[in-house]
């Protein structure tokens, strides 16, 4: 049997309780692209990945969703920016790893309906 390999991620979906409060925070505060919209699903640009709201088929998708790393060139301007925005963080952006003379920055934050997700940034030393 021939395998097809897997050639990227096309889409990632991220339940929400609320689709306008969750659109408003992806269009305004992280200033993501909206593609387009229905009642129930709203789909946003991430440089080629789309994110997917939606709001669950039934109670077996209402859960938090996987954290997604959202990559960043400059992490610290990127939390003070949001920071004073509104945007609810757990922590400060920190090293998570160092390997050779790069190192790997992350900061988790949440959105309006309490997925949590990251920003990463890779730093030069």
């Amino acid at each position: 049997m021939h395998s097809t390999p897997i050639q990227k991620i096309g889409q990632i979906g991220i339940p929400v309780k609320n689709i306008e409060r969750a659109m408003t925070f992806y269009q305004e505060k992280l200033g993501l692209p909206l593609l387009f919209n229905t009642d129930t699903m709203a789909f946003f640009d991430c440089e080629g990945v789309r994110l997917l709201l939606t709001l669950p088929e039934n109670e077996q998708f209402a859960h938090p969703s996987s954290v997604i790393y959202l990559q960043v060139g400059d992490i610290k301007a990127k939390y003070e920016e949001l920071q004073s925005n509104g945007v609810s963080f757990i922590g400060e952006p920190h090293v998570v790893a160092k390997v050779g003379d790069s190192e790997t920055w992350m900061v988790f934050f949440k959105d309006t309906e309490d997925n949590t997700h990251a920003f990463m940034s890779e730093v030069v030393a």
